[in-house]
């Protein structure tokens, strides 16, 4: 009997899993191996002669699993040991963030040194309950007037900036984290150029924008689920930072990008493409990224997520479902951005899907008032701009007309300037409803 106590014992001791396997072969920038046995989402330990390479468990395929190496794949060759991890993705999280420049790990990339403090936080999370989320009643002001005033945004809203290449998202986006009146800003760049970081931290997100910021990246020469790393990495940081009662602006560029990167995993894990290439995972995943984002009990995260418009698609899949999910979309203008009118708002397609319960009725009527204005000039545009216009016919389209370069003055708005929400209004009432 003591005998089989001691066999007894040792089967209670060894783990109810394989803990470790080898690597059977590589196919394109996945890893085959015939174990560990542990669950999807969860990080294994490439042991190879060039040294040691974390992996992420995608997929599974008839009793072998598939892994996506953290970095290059050069050096893995058959044989080489996969060890479990024992946890999914962790980034460090705490005030000692702040002001500093990580990639989608957490490793330090502003030469700064190492970033004090051990706290870890997954970075993948359930979103919040619906029914647990406090209503959005606060106004966020950006210091943008068009925004502020046309589009208001709300502490917890979710927004997505539409745009082509080359039109002005990433500028937009670092006005709004310099002047935005948030706690503290979560900002994500995935699959951007190495070359467009440093510009965007040092230019435009500037010293005044990255003292009270967080700037997490992985650019477009990273593997895909290192992209897709720094998205959930960047929304885990966000969520510490809610919890503790603050009001976190986070800011995503792009949501294109992260569904490529997911994309690129997809297919890789044997996943079919169904919509123009992207596998059925990008767009389920989309909402559960989307909704970590709002409000909770404690505190609110604002999201704002730059899309790019594959040749000025507005029905590019990722623009359509992303459009779907978001709580107001702000859309530039190729058009507009030719005539040097920044930024480059379309008030004909943007929309904020929270403005009538923001603003007040006299707010209200006056963006619609402004809209009216805008849509009625774009209407006679072509006959203005031909010298065709006959004043007289319809006082609505004269009053446009007449007030339309007003309007565009409003929009309007330089570099590293920025205007109080009352400001824009004063602004904005006295070009819709002064005098002509």
């Amino acid at each position: 009997m003591l005998t089989l106590d001691r066999y007894h014992n040792l089967i209670d001791e060894r783990p109810a899993f394989l803990q470790s396997g080898q690597v059977l072969r590589v196919v394109g920038l996945s890893v085959i191996a015939s174990g560990p046995a542990v669950p999807v989402g969860d990080l294994c330990r490439i042991e190879s002669v060039t040294g040691a390479c974390q992996a992420l468990v995608t997929g599974f395929r008839e009793g072998e699993i598939i892994l996506q190496p953290l970095g290059s794949i050069d050096g893995i060759r058959p044989g080489d040991e996969v060890r479990a991890e024992g946890h999914g993705l962790q980034v460090p999280v705490g005030p000692a963030l702040v002001g500093r420049v990580i990639d989608a790990l957490g490793n330090p990339l502003d030469g700064r040194g190492p970033i004090p403090g051990n706290i870890r936080r997954s970075t993948m999370a359930d979103p919040p309950p619906a029914y647990g989320r406090r209503p959005i009643e606060d106004v966020l002001e950006t210091g943008i007037k068009v925004i502020d005033t046309m589009f208001t945004l709300g502490k917890g809203q979710r927004i997505g900036i539409f745009a082509g290449s080359g039109v002005g998202k990433s500028t937009l986006m670092g006005e709004m984290a310099k002047y935005a009146r948030a706690d503290v800003n979560v900002i994500a760049l995935v699959g951007e150029r190495g070359r467009e970081v440093g510009d965007f931290v040092d230019k435009v997100l500037g010293p005044e924008g990255l003292e009270r910021s967080v700037v997490i990246v992985s650019t477009s020469d990273r593997p895909a689920v290192e992209r897709l790393t720094a998205a959930y990495a960047a929304h885990a940081v966000a969520e510490h930072f809610r919890d503790a009662g603050l009001d976190v602006l986070l800011m995503m560029d792009s949501l294109t990008r992260y569904c490529q990167a997911q994309r690129d995993v997809g297919l890789a894990a044997g996943e079919p493409p169904t919509n123009r290439g992207y596998p059925p995972s990008a767009f389920a995943l989309l909402p559960r990224l989307l909704e970590r984002s709002g409000t909770s009990a404690t505190g609110s995260i604002t999201g704002i997520y730059t899309v790019l418009m594959d040749g000025d698609d507005e029905n590019d899949p990722v623009v359509d479902n992303a459009r779907a999910i978001l709580d107001g979309h702000v859309f530039l203008s190729r058009a507009l951005a030719g005539r040097a009118i920044y930024p480059c708002v379309d008030p004909m397609l943007s929309v904020s899907r929270l403005l009538v319960d923001l603003a007040s009725p006299e707010e209200y009527q006056l963006v619609m008032r402004a809209r009216e204005i805008w849509g009625e000039y774009e209407r006679v545009r072509d006959l203005v701009e031909v010298g065709a216009f006959v004043p007289g016919a319809d006082p609505r389209v004269d009053d446009a007309v007449a007030r339309y370069p007003k309007l565009v003055e409003f929009v309007r708005q330089g570099l590293n300037i920025s205007c109080t929400r009352a400001e824009s209004l004063a602004g904005l009432t006295e070009v819709v409803g002064g005098a002509a």
